[in-house]
């Protein structure tokens, strides 16, 4: 099975600018977006064989999340439920978190809120990651968890072009990159890093600001983390890094499910 990640940047915005085509090439069985800013309904796109699946913020324009998917799931979920899945969710009103239920795996996909300028909002940022790895771990107890999306975070100084003048930076702050690491010493894998532990310069998001893109002036924020049960049947990680349209490029893994 073939996984998608992008943080979009506007649904409607990248449906502009080639996103269809992509579409039809990646050929994916699951393809997540984040940062979709919109509400259910208002994107033009319904693609043959698919099923679709949004999540979007209270406050129009904002943050959200979609899922379309060639595979009906046995049950979706919004946002965190620490309390079991039959329970209310926590961190539902910004459209971050869904969560589809298949027989042998859950997909959570995920557009993690970022620190702010000056980690202004760093506090909720880490009772959210805290939040996060609790949700990951209880599901893990029933079947193994794909998380994906806009983690909002590079996790060590490989993941970043410019580390040094970045430390304390919302994304490249030790606290955040110390949540990641807690996360990944609970049992899951950052599934590009595992499988290319001393790969450079691979990047998913480029600043707008000085022509960063075209010098790949980047930051790995986007990932692919599994179960470490899910590990031995990831066949490729990938990011492509060539396919614009947003400030984010698609990543990816196939998995032998």
């Amino acid at each position: 099975m073939k996984f998608i990640s992008w943080n979009v940047n506007g649904f409607r915005a990248v449906l502009k600018k080639g996103f269809e085509d992509y579409f039809r090439q990646a050929d994916a069985d699951f393809f997540c977006l984040q940062e979709t800013k919109m509400q259910e309904g208002q994107a033009d796109f319904a693609p043959e064989g698919y099923l679709a699946y949004y999540h979007s913020a209270e406050r129009k324009g904002y943050s959200g999340t979609a899922v379309f998917t060639r595979h009906e799931p046995q049950a979706i979920f919004f946002g965190i439920r620490l309390k079991g899945l039959d329970n209310e969710p926590e961190h539902a009103d910004e459209g971050r978190v869904m969560t589809l239920e298949y027989p042998d795996f859950y997909l959570v996909n995920c557009y993690v809120p970022n620190a702010q300028p000056e980690l202004r909002r760093l506090d909720y940022r880490m009772g959210f990651e805290d939040d996060m790895r609790a949700y990951l771990l209880l599901l893990n107890e029933k079947k193994p968890v794909i998380y994906c999306g806009d983690l909002n975070v590079a996790h060590e100084e490989i993941d970043i072009k410019r580390p040094k003048p970045n430390i304390g930076q919302p994304g490249f702050s030790y606290e955040e990159r110390g949540k990641m690491t807690e996360l990944l010493g609970a049992g899951f894998a950052d599934t590009f890093r595992r499988l290319y532990p001393d790969t450079p310069n691979r990047y998913t998001w480029w600043s707008y600001m000085g022509n960063a893109r075209a010098n790949n002036t980047g930051w790995r924020i986007d990932y692919f983390v599994v179960s470490e049960s899910l590990m031995g049947r990831v066949k490729e990680a990938f990011i492509e890094d060539h396919v614009l349209g947003s400030d984010h490029c698609p990543v990816g893994i196939t998995l032998d499910l």
